[in-house]
């Protein structure tokens, strides 16, 4: 997290120089531009990261033309920028133009179409529409595999995406392969200390927990905190994260105070950094919900569950999975 503080002023002066040199409609400004929202998003500033996005997008609409690949980057990363936010609707047109641009201009086998057909997925994935997700993982994994080999970290990526898609479809037996092979690769390919393999850790770690075997999963979360904690700093939300997943872990092994401080870290990173409504701090107001439900203090879940509720409500819709599920969460203290 510090390296990535530290970048900031770097990629301001850069953009500075190309807005003063060749003008604010350059390409190269663009670049600029969306260099500063990749690095602000990756700090949890969202809010700043989007208006670097949209300028970004502006100019090489209107430079390079709307069907131009880079008009294809910077539509897919306002995309998963809206996705992050919580925003799905407003998502989708942005990563399905995305896909079409690369599959008309760059071809059906290239690796920004992969990319693409992976944040598609992944957007119906998070909608809730687990079949239509499927075919657009399996696709750009096809083609990860095949043009970029199969032990590079975009493989790894699409692996971990189908993993989880099988998770979520109930297929634990079917997800762990592709889990564990995603850690191979980022393992040999990325080491032991990369946010990434930090990823495939927390993946693992969440499949054991699923299938019964805590003491395993602990293991895989506890590295994965260790890593993020080194490398992101411990106000990033992928920490944050982490945080949820070990009070989460903590509360099924029915150690309910050792959760409490973890869930409180987790919710108090999401609330700073990623802002009251987003759909992460409503994941936090949920789980400390239950926590509070379990340990008696009904009061307090049923406040909990409702913040939660009605970030849901907001940001995902009322049809979608989660808030379902906080609706019934809600109506048992209720």
């Amino acid at each position: 997290m510090g390296d990535l503080a530290a970048a900031q002023p770097y990629y301001e002066r850069a953009l500075g120089i190309w807005e003063r040199v060749l003008g604010p409609e350059h390409p190269n400004t663009a670049v600029s531009l969306n260099n500063l929202g990749s690095l602000l998003q990756s700090l949890g500033d969202l809010v700043a990261a989007q208006s670097y996005y949209e300028r970004a997008l502006a100019i090489r609409e209107r430079v390079l033309g709307p069907d131009h690949p880079d008009t294809a980057g910077s539509l897919n990363n306002l995309g998963t920028l809206l996705q992050a936010v919580g925003d799905l609707a407003a998502a989708r047109p942005y990563i399905e133009r995305a896909l079409t641009i690369c599959e008309r201009v760059l071809g059906p086998e290239h690796p920004d179409t992969a990319t693409s057909l992976n944040n598609l997925g992944y957007l119906l994935q998070a909608i809730g529409d687990l079949a239509g997700a499927r075919p657009y993982y399996e696709r750009a994994l096809a083609i990860s595999e095949c043009v970029l080999g199969p032990e590079h970290p975009d493989t790894a990526t699409s692996l971990n995406n189908l993993g989880a898609l099988l998770q979520a479809m109930g297929d634990l037996p079917g997800a762990r392969p592709y889990y564990e092979r995603a850690l191979a690769i980022d393992e040999k390919v990325l080491g032991t200390e990369h946010p990434l393999t930090a990823i495939d850790y927390n993946n693992l770690g969440g499949l054991l927990q699923v299938m019964g075997d805590l003491a395993g999963a602990r293991l895989y979360y506890e590295r994965a905190l260790s890593i993020d904690e080194k490398v992101l700093g411990t106000e990033h939300p992928d920490t944050a994260s982490d945080y949820n997943n070990l009070g989460y872990l903590l509360r099924a092994m029915g150690d309910l105070a050792g959760a409490r401080p973890y869930y409180e870290r987790a919710l108090g990173i999401r609330e700073r950094v990623l802002g009251p409504e987003h759909p992460d701090t409503a994941q936090s107001l949920w789980w400390m919900g239950v926590l509070n439900e379990q340990d008696g203090a009904k009061d307090k879940a049923r406040a909990l569950y409702s913040r939660a509720l009605a970030i849901y409500e907001k940001r995902l819709g009322p049809d979608h999975p989660n808030t379902q599920s906080v609706r019934h969460y809600l109506s048992r203290v209720s």
